[in-house]
């Protein structure tokens, strides 16, 4: 399968690109970053694919900086919804699938039970809305389109090539104050991105059928809840708090609730890990020391 990836340098896209490189003679993966193409340069976006080679492409390229994203809505809709207009039809063209990467703040949050991927979205900002659009564009432009939304996360690459991620902030800031303060009233789904690498790459693989998947770890959180395991897993010796988000506000509103569901993209390529198992991958991976509390022999045994 010879895959072009878009966005190559990001958290997702660098493990989508060690992944698909370590399975040799599966995937032949071209990878390029925004030097190589810049997606917010949409009339060079039909010349650039339409001299390639691929059989997918995957665009993991986007504007998705939430706040900053609040004061340039035009510079996300160019990017997050027609820039992905015009890679679907460059794959139509190419007789290509396209593979497009989405979000959870497609919706607006007022439920209690975790997402699927026909519930009806309703994005509270100006990147869910972007990015709501694109999945709409591609789909109108190409049959043969697959949206994986993903959600909240966090990567041993990424956090190298982007200077940090949650998981990177929270062990730096309690390390540094001693004391964390993070929302309790905001719930997601905390998401490794070799965990999502893994199950595009092997959806892909399967021949998965177009359409929405959600792309993220089992089980769900509060950012409070990640926090603390991330501060007692990696062994830093800091307090956290949990406050509301009203005390924390941002210039983008979020949803109280956006949780995914991952069944439909399960029953493709097998179980999901929990996202407390990617997290403890993770910290292994970055060298950190982790602690074991006497409930995690329960826990990991119930997730396995």
């Amino acid at each position: 399968m010879n895959i072009l990836l878009l966005g190559a340098t990001g958290q997702l896209g660098s493990d989508i690109q060690c992944l698909a490189s370590e399975e040799t003679g599966r995937f032949n993966i071209t990878p390029w970053s925004r030097a190589t193409l810049d997606v917010a340069r949409i009339d060079a976006i039909p010349d650039a694919l339409a001299g390639r080679d691929f059989d997918v492409l995957i665009n993991c390229a986007s504007f998705h900086a939430t706040d900053a994203v609040e004061a340039d809505a035009q510079r996300a809709f160019s990017v997050n919804a027609h820039a992905v207009q015009a890679m679907a039809d460059a794959c139509r063209r190419k007789g290509a699938r396209f593979v497009h990467i989405s979000t959870d703040y497609v919706f607006d949050g007022c439920r209690r039970s975790p997402y699927g991927e026909d519930d009806a979205p309703g994005p509270l900002n100006v990147y869910g809305a972007s990015k709501l659009m694109g999945e709409a564009l591609a789909r109108v432009a190409h049959q043969d389109a697959i949206i994986f939304r993903v959600a909240s996360l966090f990567g041993v690459a990424g956090s190298r090539g982007k200077g940090g991620n949650f998981v990177e902030t929270m062990i730096r800031v309690g390390r540094e104050k001693g004391a964390l303060r993070v929302i309790d009233d905001q719930f997601m789904s905390p998401t490794s991105t070799a965990d999502a690498a893994g199950a595009i790459l092997v959806a892909l693989e399967a021949g998965i059928a177009p359409g929405v998947y959600h792309a993220v770890n089992t089980g769900q959180a509060s950012w409070y809840e990640f926090a603390r395991r991330i501060i007692e897993r990696a062994g830093v010796e800091a307090t956290v708090e949990p406050i509301p988000a009203a005390e924390y506000p941002l210039p983008a509103r979020r949803p109280a609730y956006s949780v995914l569901a991952n069944a439909k993209l399960a029953a493709v390529v097998g179980p999901i890990p929990h996202w407390t198992d990617g997290l403890d991958r993770y910290l292994h991976a970055k060298g950190y020391a982790q602690k074991k509390s006497p409930a995690d022999a329960g826990h990991e045994a119930a997730v396995t």
